[in-house]
């Protein structure tokens, strides 16, 4: 049955990743998220369910539209790996659970708002919201219970969220030079709803490491900085109590 299930958690994550792939597209483009079918961008042509199987259509068509022969991006089957993939550690190390279900949720967010900002270098405000509404669902279902999850998220978004938002000005004040754009540090204050006080601070940390990593890949000091932010975030989100906790071991 873990199999079995696994290979679902693995299914329903691909699936997503194609959908958030197609949302983050449209919303880059100011286009109708809702109202309108997949097509081909350079020929126009409507795509059929075949055409849409996440992963599997990709490798049969060889990476091409099959009414145009136009190239379509590795970056659809690469991002619907990926979010399988999540999906199944999740639900690995969480289980059938609600915590599961909740990071599931969060990281469908990360990728699409990650997405947008690659394309736009904006984070758009309505996976920002999609994240402060799954969390707030989220407090009424998890074992820790509505005051403890809410006391401990809201004292990580305010003390992290805030914390860099002062440090942010500051800089910007004595330096007269454009630090973490608002777009970021509303993600750090939404991420940190779901990871608490500790883990919300290694995620910090990991999120500022990796935007260096970004810094000297992309030979630039201007990155979008949402998608280390989410990959610091999937990380502390499947790993990151045990990271505490093992480090905690050392004072103990």
């Amino acid at each position: 049955m873990t199999g079995f299930l696994a290979v679902l958690a693995f299914v329903l994550g691909a699936s997503l990743g194609s959908v958030m792939n197609c949302v983050a597209w449209r919303m880059a483009r100011k286009e109708s998220v809702l109202h309108s079918r997949s097509r081909c961008v350079r020929c126009g042509h409507e795509l059929k369910a075949l055409d849409l199987v996440p992963i599997v259509s990709w490798l049969l068509l060889r990476g091409k539209c099959r009414y145009c022969g136009e190239k379509i991006s590795p970056r659809y089957v690469i991002t619907e790996v990926l979010l399988g993939a999540v999906f199944t550690i999740a639900f690995l190390r969480l289980g059938l659970s609600w915590a599961a279900l909740r990071a599931m949720g969060l990281c469908c967010a990360l990728l699409g708002l990650s997405l947008v900002e690659l394309d736009t270098q904006d984070v758009p405000d309505p996976f920002l919201v999609f994240g402060i509404l799954w969390w707030l669902v989220f407090v009424f279902l998890m074992p820790e219970g509505v005051r403890d999850g809410m006391l401990s998220g809201m004292f990580a978004a305010i003390g992290i969220g805030g914390g860099m938002l002062a440090i942010t000005l500051a800089y910007e004040k004595v330096t007269k030079k454009e630090s973490i754009k608002g777009g970021d540090l509303k993600l750090l204050f939404v991420v940190s709803l779901f990871l608490g006080p500790l883990v919300g601070l290694m995620n910090l940390i990991l999120a500022a490491i990796l935007g260096l990593v970004f810094v000297y890949v992309m030979r630039s000091q201007k990155i979008p900085f949402a998608p280390p932010i989410s990959i610091a975030t999937v990380f502390c989100l499947l790993f990151g109590t045990a990271m505490v906790d093992w480090y905690a071991g050392f004072f103990r």
